[in-house]
């Protein structure tokens, strides 16, 4: 078979006006960037507001192996699966970091004939979103440095300062610097460092902002850092929200494009879920509500992380909620879990499937029972599969009320996504229990304990005393009531990434908080999770080149 990117550059992409035609989008309202990538535009936006909304289906999975389980490619070939029976649909997925595309990944766009094109382009620099997000973050981090070297009147302490540059690349290098040395025109010198862009505040700010005035608030609401008296430092006393906000004009329409066979795809927004929400825009999703009688979105790393964060964080800010969630599971990750090695995941092991399973089943349990969702599981094919372990996982899956259907998007296209486009059909016409893991109103301490609890199976949650002197000053300044956005690895329920499986007798160990005041929630960080990533030994970068013909080779 051929390579990801070999199948997206063998196949002609439609104009995108015929894509938006198909959701009577017309030239008017299509800001475009080359002939197969638009923006659509805000006018068109708040002319659908009234409009009925379709069914939401979110694409979530179970814990993963490093090497990844396929989510997205699930997600598109459902999306195309759902076109083959005649629905009218729209997926909507996150935009690729530069990151994971030059470290592990080398590109997410989903994979074999269930991609998403302009491959290439979507994987690199897009319409230049993550670019604009990275230059307001910046622009912020400018300001605040140049207030306090030209007086700085708001009597603002450089030690408190919470508020990082960003880059949208993995570097360890800059995680922890020194800024301002040689000489005081330089600035004023002070501990300083970076996060990936897909981190950065503005990311989640753009994400989750219903228009442009939303956003403009949401970037005034952002806390910097402190006086040298204690007082919260907004990022509106620096009268900077208006500069950011242009910035960030255009990157907040969403991006309409395609998948290989013609479905509309909006492709907006991209915060990891392992340090950040890990959900596309509100505006694209609810966009796309609009548009479509089935909006297929996905939610990254496993239902523990992106799911969470989708249901407890996204879908109150957008008062929004599923009507179906859709489990991706694979034989490998269930072996993985089962406690088999990387290097023996190809060899049939039933007694590791059974073990991993447990897994699988915490995940089906926490959308069925904690958050009251009609659920079903897909399993992403391999060709080391057996029939043998596919009718296990069946089986098994089975006695918790739970439908397993193999999606065959990877090979097939949307052809071979047709038993779970008939499947989740039928799970929208079931009733929705939708409720929150945890109400908004409880204490910091208690909402993280709840998740850790009810969603983990944590034993206990151990703080850092860092963490509970920062947790308590962030109640006294009147933000107890925000959802929790907690930051640990995607391989575990607990904050250990060896620990695989489901572990119930793990503990949770929050080293730090961090207060995201503008884009609404608070970050919990876990175990060793990084904001800052690193490349790893052999990164993605080394197999991706460029022929003097403008071919790239190596992004998958």
């Amino acid at each position: 078979m051929k390579t990801d990117i070999e199948i997206a550059q063998n196949t002609p992409a439609r104009p995108i006006l015929e894509v938006a035609q198909k959701l009577h989008i017309s030239s008017q309202d299509l800001e475009f960037y080359g002939n197969n990538k638009a923006k659509i535009s805000y006018r068109f936006i708040k002319e659908t507001e009234n409009r009925v909304n379709g069914k939401l289906i979110l694409v979530t999975a179970m814990s993963p192996t490093p090497m990844g389980e396929g989510k997205t490619t699930m997600s598109v070939g459902l999306a195309d699966g759902l076109a083959q029976l005649g629905k009218s649909v729209i997926a909507t997925l996150r935009e690729p970091s530069l990151g994971p595309v030059f470290g592990m990944k080398g590109g997410a766009t989903g994979g074999g004939y269930a991609q998403v094109i302009p491959m290439e382009e979507i994987n690199l620099h897009f319409t230049g979103d993550l670019h604009a997000i990275s230059a307001a973050n910046n622009l912020l981090a400018a300001m605040l440095d140049n207030h306090i070297f030209q007086g700085n009147t708001l009597n603002i302490d450089p030690r408190t300062i919470t508020w990082k540059r960003v880059l949208d690349i993995n570097d360890r290098q800059l995680r922890n610097i020194v800024s301002g040395l040689n000489g005081k025109n330089n600035g004023v010198p002070r501990e300083d460092g970076f996060n990936i862009t897909v981190a950065s505040e503005i990311m989640a700010i753009l994400c989750l902002a219903k228009d442009l005035d939303d956003l403009k608030k949401r970037i005034g609401n952002i806390v910097l850092g402190y006086t040298f008296n204690g007082d919260v430092i907004h990022a509106r006393e620096l009268n900077c929200q208006g500069a950011v906000s242009t910035l960030l004009k255009d990157a907040l329409k969403p991006n309409l494009v395609q998948t290989l066979e013609g479905t509309p795809v909006f492709i907006h927004g991209g915060p990891f879920a392992n340090i950040a929400h890990g959900c596309n825009s509100v505006m694209a999703t609810q966009l796309a509500l609009k548009l479509a009688d089935y909006v297929v979105t996905e939610a990254g790393f496993g239902a523990d992380l992106g799911a969470e964060k989708f249901l407890d964080i996204k879908c109150r800010e957008a008062n929004i909620k599923p009507d179906a969630c859709v489990v991706v599971a694979t034989i490998r990750a269930l072996k993985y879990h089962g406690g088999v090695t990387r290097n023996e995941l190809e060899k049939t092991n039933l007694d590791a499937i059974r073990e991993g399973i447990k897994n699988l089943s915490r995940h089906i349990d926490n959308l069925t029972q904690v958050y009251g969702l009609p659920t079903i599981v897909t399993i992403n094919p391999f060709p080391s599969d057996t029939q043998e372990e596919l009718d296990l996982v069946r089986s098994l899956c089975q006695k918790e009320g739970v439908q397993v259907i193999v999606n065959k998007a990877w090979t097939k296209g949307g052809k071979g996504a047709t038993a779970l486009a008939e499947g989740v059909i039928k799970l929208c016409e079931e009733k929705s229990h939708f409720q929150y893991a945890y109400a908004c109103e409880e204490p910091i301490i208690a909402k993280i304990e709840t998740i850790a609890r009810r969603i983990y199976r944590c034993h206990e949650v151990i703080f850092d005393k860092k963490a509970l002197d920062k947790i308590s000053k962030y109640e006294q300044q009147g933000f107890k009531d925000l959802p929790i956005c907690i930051a640990k690895t995607p391989y575990s329920f607990s904050s250990d990434a060896t620990l695989l499986g489901a572990p119930i007798d793990a503990n949770l160990y929050v080293n730090d908080v961090n207060l995201c005041a503008g884009a609404g929630f608070i970050v919990v960080l876990t175990g060793n999770v990084l904001t800052m990533p690193g490349l790893p030994k052999v990164p993605a970068a080394e197999r991706i080149d460029i022929d003097n013909n403008g071919v790239i080779t190596g992004l998958s």
